[in-house]
Formats: C-alpha cells, sequence, structure tokens
C-alpha cells in the first residue's frame, strides 16, 4: 500500500505507511501498548515534579504529544512523552524566572515547549538534521553524567523525606528533620524497582509500586498526619492553552535553554532511533523526526505542558514488548487516556517520595562510571572534552546549557585545529607493498634526489597553508633535490584557496628546477585545476592516474636509494 502513495503525501502523512492492521498485528500491539502506557501516567507525573510543573501536565504531555509524534514520525515505536534529561533542564532553566507551579512558571515552560517545537519543525522541513553532527559522544556524555548526578542531587530531599532545607540540616543534624516513614516508602520504593528491573525487566513494575504505596499511605493515614503526598488531580482531557505574550527580556532569557534543550531532547530521540532502525533494518529519516518532535512539542505547550522528548528506557521496553508499528503508541495513549478520566483520583495517597524513588531509578541507567576510562583509551583530548563539559555543567547549575556550549566550543576548537594541521607525511615503500609514513617506519626514501609527500586531508582554505609551508621547508633542507612527488590520492576536495595555492606549489617547485609529479587526482578535483589553468601540460610536470604507476615511473627516473 505505501509503495502506491507519492513520496510527498508519505512525508507529510506517514502514518499512511503503516501496515494494514489484522487480529494478530493488533493483539500483539495491544499488549505492548499497556506495557509502555503503564510507565507513562506514574512517569510523567514524577517527571512533572522535576520540571516544577503541576503534576497532572505530566500525564498531558503524555497523551496529545505521544499521538502526534507517532503520526508523523519515521520511528513509530519511540515512546515520546516526558523524560528526565528535559525536564531537569525546564525546571533548571526556569529558576529564578517564575515560582515552581505557578501560573507564569506554567506560562514559561508552555512557551519553551512552542519555541522548541518551532526550531525542531523548521529544520525538519529545510532538512538540517545533520546538525546533530555538532554534537559528539564524548560532549553529550559529559552533560548526560553531570545532569544525572543533579538529577539525583534534586530528588534526594523528596525521596529521604527531608522537611528543612539542606543549611538547616547541616547545622543542626538529626533525625528530626526527616519523614522517616516517606523515607521508608521511598528507600522501599527504589529496592523494589531495583529487584524488578533486574529480575522482571518487561514487569510494569513502576504503576505496581505506586498502586501499593499509595494504598499503604492511605492506610497508614500518611496524607492526613502531614506527609507529603501528590494530592488532588484535576480529572479531565487537557483543554487549549495560550501562554500569552511574552516580554523580550524574558525571551532573552529563554533563548540559550531553548537551542540546547532542542539539541538535547531530539539526542535523547536519536538515540532510540537509531536502535529502533537497526533492530528493523530500516534507515533513519531524521528529518522527518524533527518535523514529528517539532509538532509534539508544539502540541504539548498548547495544551499547558512542557516539552518532551523520546524515552530510551520506555521505548527499549516497547521494543521488548514485541512493538512492530506505531498501534502500539496508540494503545498506551488509550490507556493514559482513561487515566486522565477516571483514574487520578487514585493517585491522591501516592507519597512524593515515590514520585521522586521513580525518578532516582529511570535516571541511575544515565550513570556510567566506566566511560570516562574508556574514553580515555580510545582518545584523551575527546576524554578531558568530555571531562570539561562534566565539570562546567555542574559548575553552572542551575544554568545547565553552558554545560553542553562549553563542550560544543572546545570540540569545534579541536576540530578546527585538526583542519589547520593536516597530517602531512613522507612516504616510503612498505614491505608489504604500501606507502607509509618514511620516518615513523623508518624506510629508505623511495628514490634519490625525490621529496615524495601525502597529505590526507583536503586541500582547501585550512590545510593548503600547511601543506605550501611544509614543502618549502623539506625543499629548502633537501639538497640536491631533483623532484618532488605529490601523492594525491587521498585529496577529495578543493576550493579556490586550495587552486590558488597548487598554483604557488607547482612555481615553486619550478624555481628550485625541480620536476613535479602528481599521482592519483581524483577526477573532480583535476577538473577543477585545469578550469583554473594550472594543470597546463609542460615538461616539469608529470601526471599518473595510480599510484603503481607513478612508483614505475619515479624508480625510471631516479633509481632506488640502496
Amino acid at each position: 500500500m505505501a509503495a502506491m502513495l507519492p513520496a510527498a503525501l508519505l512525508r507529510w502523512f506517514p502514518f499512511l505507511a503503516w501496515p494494514r492492521p489484522d487480529a494478530a498485528l493488533l493483539r500483539g500491539e495491544f499488549w505492548a501498548g499497556m506495557t509502555v502506557g503503564l510507565m507513562l501516567v506514574p512517569q510523567g507525573v514524577a517527571y512533572a515534579a522535576l520540571a516544577g510543573m503541576p503534576l497532572v501536565t505530566g500525564i498531558y504531555a503524555s497523551l496529545v504529544p505521544a499521538l502526534v509524534a507517532v503520526l508523523w514520525g519515521s520511528s513509530s515505536r519511540l515512546s515520546v512523552g516526558p523524560t528526565a534529561l528535559t525536564s531537569l533542564l525546564i525546571g533548571a532553566s526556569l529558576t529564578g524566572l517564575a515560582e515552581p507551579g505557578s501560573a507564569q512558571w506554567v506560562a514559561l515552560a508552555a512557551w519553551m515547549a512552542l519555541l522548541t517545537g518551532v526550531l525542531q519543525l523548521v529544520l525538519g522541513v529545510v532538512r538540517f538534521g545533520w546538525l546533530l553532527n555538532l554534537v559528539t559522544s564524548p560532549v553529550l556524555s559529559g552533560f548526560t553524567q553531570a545532569a544525572a548526578l543533579l538529577i539525583l542531587a534534586s530528588q534526594l530531599p523528596a525521596l529521604t523525606g527531608l522537611r528543612v532545607p539542606l543549611g538547616e540540616l547541616l547545622a543542626s543534624p538529626g533525625l528530626r528533620h526527616f519523614d522517616l516513614l516517606g523515607t521508608a516508602m521511598g528507600l522501599g520504593s527504589i529496592a523494589a524497582l531495583a529487584l524488578a528491573k533486574r529480575f522482571w525487566p518487561g514487569f510494569p513494575a513502576v504503576i505496581v509500586v505506586m498502586g501499593a504505596s499509595a494504598l499503604a499511605s492511605q492506610a497508614l493515614g500518611y496524607g492526613a498526619g502531614g506527609g507529603a503526598v501528590v494530592g488532588a488531580l484535576p480529572a479531565g482531557l487537557p483543554q487549549p492553552y495560550w501562554p500569552g505574550a511574552l516580554p523580550w527580556g524574558t525571551l532573552g532569557a529563554l533563548i540559550m535553554p531553548v537551542l540546547v534543550i532542542t539539541l538535547v531532547s531530539f539526542l535523547e530521540t536519536a538515540s532510540s532511533a537509531k536502535v529502533e532502525h537497526q533492530e528493523g533494518g530500516t534507515r533513519w529519516n531524521e528529518n522527518q523526526d524533527l518535523i514529528a518532535q517539532g509538532l509534539a512539542k508544539i502540541s504539548s505547550g498548547l495544551c499547558g505542558s512542557f516539552t518532551t522528548s523520546s524515552s530510551f528506557s520506555r521505548s527499549a521496553v516497547n521494543l521488548y514488548a514485541g512493538a512492530r508499528t506505531g498501534w502500539a503508541t496508540i494503545f498506551a495513549s488509550a490507556l493514559v487516556l482513561v487515566a486522565l478520566l477516571w483514574l487520578t483520583p487514585a493517585l491522591y495517597h501516592v507519597p512524593q517520595a515515590v514520585l521522586a524513588a521513580v525518578v532516582v531509578t529511570a535516571i541511575t541507567g544515565l550513570i556510567k562510571p566506566g566511560l570516562l576510562p574508556q574514553l580515555w583509551r580510545i582518545s584523551r583530548v575527546e576524554a578531558v572534552i568530555g571531562v570539561l563539559t562534566f565539570a562546567i555543567t555542574l559548575a553552572a547549575a542551575p544554568n545547565l546549557y553552558w554545560g553542553v556550549l562549553a563542550g560544543l566550543v572546545v570540540n569545534l576548537s579541536h576540530f578546527l585545529y585538526q583542519r589547520l594541521h593536516p597530517r602531512i607525511i613522507e612516504v616510503g615503500l612498505h614491505p608489504d607493498g604500501s606507502l607509509r609514513d618514511r620516518h615513523l617506519w623508518h624506510l629508505p626514501p623511495l628514490a634519490p634526489h625525490l621529496l615524495a609527500l601525502r597529505m590526507d586531508a583536503e586541500l582547501d582554505f585550512a590545510s593548503a597553508s600547511a601543506l605550501e609551508r611544509t614543502l618549502a621547508e623539506r625543499m629548502a633542507d633537501f639538497p640536491g633535490l631533483a623532484h618532488v612527488c605529490l601523492f594525491a590520492q587521498p585529496i577529495n576536495r578543493v576550493d579556490v584557496t586550495g587552486v590558488e595555492t597548487f598554483a604557488r606549489l607547482r612555481q615553486l617547485v619550478l624555481r628550485h628546477g625541480c620536476t613535479l609529479h602528481i599521482s592519483g587526482l581524483k577526477l573532480p578535483i583535476e577538473q577543477a585545476l585545469e578550469r583554473a589553468r594550472v594543470l597546463e601540460p609542460g615538461p616539469q610536470l608529470r601526471i599518473y592516474r595510480t599510484d603503481t604507476e607513478a612508483l614505475q615511473m619515479l624508480q625510471q627516473i631516479a633509481p632506488p636509494a640502496v
């Protein structure tokens, strides 16, 4: 059916490509959807608390945005809704701008959802998904590790039932500052969730733990005795919401957080989508998912909720439960709808400590102590970039975006340094027949009176001056030089600066009375040089199609060194 539809229609309505449902398919999708749906409601409430939002908005963010994302995304098995990292960024970004949970806070969070959604939508429409490549794994890992620790720190007071600020506790330590019953329920919930995750990974333990804690809380009169519980949540569907005008000064304060949330939330999506498409043997269309995620965020803001993203853990559960299409998300959303209409009173007695336990259990998967040693073994420079991102993210809290920005700047600076200092080697013939670094492998020259160089980079504005400088230095240190050979096969692009530099290189070789040999020029490079008329035939210029041909001719002109 999908093959008969126009590509443009499928781009704007990708759900039309879903397979035609039958009883067997719907049965499997139903149980996968129920498994994820039972996680969505409690996690949504817990992540709303992390974002400083009214708790019911976490359920709103689990309903409409999830439906929008699955209908317009190319990755139909992603679980979209509130996530711990995005919720932390929202709460941290709005700190100092409004009171958590207030109408102004909700309006600002909705504006962040709208702005990030519009930005992702535009990036998807203009096919700018390649911008994801700007954030490397060390930068993302450093930021994620720091954010995970901050999330854990933010949940400790609620998890332990701490009734006073941390400063007062340090000044006057004592158990009287703790709600011991809340502490017991919070730590007990962590233990139960950890055991379930280890021994029954597909079991919806979150809803069971929350249900059991609610029953225990009600039986013990925990809320009536002053304990912190979820409290009354409004029932019914989310209403259309407009956050009102956004002052210019406030917009300026939101710009950097919006940019970082846009990037980080889609990197969360990318991590889940790549797993899905690798498992399904399909190609990931990042631009289509940018459109879907943007529309989902816009819908969340228009429901009075906050920015959503793709949850790696819930998406993994969806795949583990056997989801094959977006119908699983439809069933999960139906369960969220039922919870909104009839089951919100059941959340009244859930202790806040249990919500904190849900967040803590979900976030522990992000903490990977062995990641830094692994990075150090692969690349010490990138390990340092990851550590720097980690440290600045922690130090800049609650302005977490400085960590990502610092990591990006340092990483791009490292990239630019590498481009400005390309690998340029003098080659020699290895016994296995390959051309390698003559000095590194202690190889003899290819021939006497011959300087043979290879640059493993593009010939453009960044690397051209390095090649020109290296050639001039090597020629000045080479008495009796008669031949210069440039093995050019690794060069796959040339710009105007590169063409001008090549012309100067040819003149430099001519002034020294040497013959210039060029081996392995790729056709686009050769055509660009010919259009600039810097490959004009002459007695002191020789061009070879392959390195083998060049070696044969060079050894005839100048016998190999003994």
